[in-house]
């Protein structure tokens, strides 16, 4: 689903003006904190929010999606 609810423990984030023009937001908060980062041309991404918590409610979605992935973005 998107958007989908997601746990957090900590308030680290990224600061949108900060990032390279390599990498493109993914995710993020209602507030707009941005919670998720892809790299344009390689198959790197990153999330600040865990995936693996019992409190992310499609967790193990996320997680499958990710492992079946592995694909560029070329």
């Amino acid at each position: 689903p998107n958007p989908f609810p997601a746990i957090r423990y900590h308030s680290l984030a990224v600061v949108a003006d900060s990032l390279p023009d390599c990498l493109e937001v993914s995710a993020w908060t209602a507030n707009g904190i941005i919670m998720g980062l892809r790299h344009r041309r390689f198959a790197v991404e990153g999330v600040q929010f865990h995936p693996e918590s019992i409190m992310t409610a499609v967790g193990k979605d996320l997680l499958r999606n990710f492992l079946s992935g592995g694909k560029s973005h070329d």
